[in-house]
Order: C-alpha cells, then structure tokens, then sequence
C-alpha cells in the first residue's frame, strides 16, 4: 500500500511538474528580438485601421479622431465571462505608454505580456502571431504618437478556472499558430499570387477576419475545419 501511495505522489508530482513547464509563458526568441526594425509609423497607421483597432479600444461610437482615443473599457460578453478591453493608448500609467517595443511584439505575436504572464484571447493574439516583425513594430510606432487617455478599464469578470491564467499556456499549444491557414493557389492558376498573398495577409492577420467569422470550440479556440463559415 505504501509503494502505491509513493507512486501515485511520484506521477502527480511528475505530472505536476510537466504542467507547470509546459503552461510557461513563451516569447520571442533573442534572435528575433535582435531583428526587431525601427518602425514606420505611416505603414503602422494603414496597420492600425486594416486591424481596426479602434473597434474595441476606442468608445462606443466613436467618430473622427476620437477614434484614436484607446482607453479601453468595451464590454466582450463570452461564454467564459466578461472581457474587457484595456486602455491601450499612449498613457505611461494606464496605458501601454510605457511599453518597449519589445514588449508590445511579445504581446502581438506571442500573447505574453511584460509582466511575463498569458494575455487572454479576447485580444486576437491568435491571428496577430502572423503578422511580420515588421509590420508590428510599425504598428508599434505609430500608436506611440497617438494620445495619452488617463483611466484604466475595468477589470475582466472571470470566474474559476478562467481566471487562472497559467492554465492558457496548455490553449496557447492547440491555438497559438504563425502558418497561414489557407493553402496558397496552385501554380498557374489564374491569380495574381502577389495580390493574393497580401489578401491571405491582411484576412489571416492584422484583419484577423477569422476571430468573429469562425466558429469556435468548446475551449474557445477557432474551429478551423469551418474556417470564415
């Protein structure tokens, strides 16, 4: 009996310590950080509307420049709770103001923030993580020029166990993917393969389309077998 009980804390322990592994949060690589460009803020600015940004971040109806005011607080009712979208203007205290610019890749591309823990999904990060290093520190420097909004958001409305963020580490390995999820045309076929690239682009990633057009999963990841359907 007493082999029996070590054994079993022996695996719980093992199982234990492979969870925990396995739900760190990941970033970028030092090689990729090392080729982070400076950033253009004019290509970022077409970037910030073909993902439209302003959708959750900005106020409800907002129009004209105040859509350029990112201080958060929509409202995403889901069947896991109620997300809330955060300030993301340019506020050193509220916002993301005082972010690096590798902070703010990690969190387009790998989900982390810099604190080091897992964002949720409610941020499209899914479809982010296709993006080019380019395009999101272009991103990146044009919302460093966009106005500071004092206020945080309201914090999510989460119940257990979704308010437990490690746990998005065992999600973040079924969901978290950088390859393209349409196949690209046969060669010879009547398409322009360059015009049709940059559409799989701007659907696949700053436009992440599929967030709200693919059906999800139990656990809230995107079906993609009903891709946009």
């Amino acid at each position: 009996m007493k082999k029996l009980v070590a054994i079993l804390v022996i695996v719980g322990l093992a199982g234990a310590a492979a969870g925990w592994i396995l739900t760190v949060p990941r970033t970028l690589s030092k090689m990729q950080i090392a080729d982070l460009p400076a950033g253009d803020p004019v290509n970022g600015e077409l970037l910030f509307w073909a993902g439209g940004c302003a959708s959750c971040h900005a106020a409800p109806g907002a129009k004209g420049d105040d859509k350029l005011l990112l201080g958060g607080g929509l409202k995403l009712e889901t069947p896991f709770g109620v997300f809330v979208a955060p300030n993301i203007s340019s506020d050193q205290e509220d916002g993301i103001g005082s972010w690096s610019k590798v902070d703010f890749a990690n969190a387009m591309l790998t989900g982390t923030s810099p604190q080091g823990s897992h964002l949720y999904p409610a941020f499209p990060y899914t479809s982010y993580a296709r993006m080019t290093l380019s395009d999101v520190t272009d991103l990146y420097a044009f919302m460093t020029f966009l106005p500071s909004v004092s206020g945080k958001a309201a914090a999510h409305e989460l119940g257990f166990p979704f308010n437990i963020r490690r746990g998005l580490g065992l999600w973040k390995l079924l969901n978290l993917s950088s390859e393209p999820v349409v196949s690209a045309p046969a060669a010879g076929s009547d398409v322009d393969p360059d015009l049709w690239q940059r559409g799989r682009y701007l659907v696949e990633g700053p436009g992440h389309c599929g967030e709200c057009h693919t059906p999800r999963d139990l656990m809230g990841g995107l079906d993609m077998s009903r891709w946009m359907s």
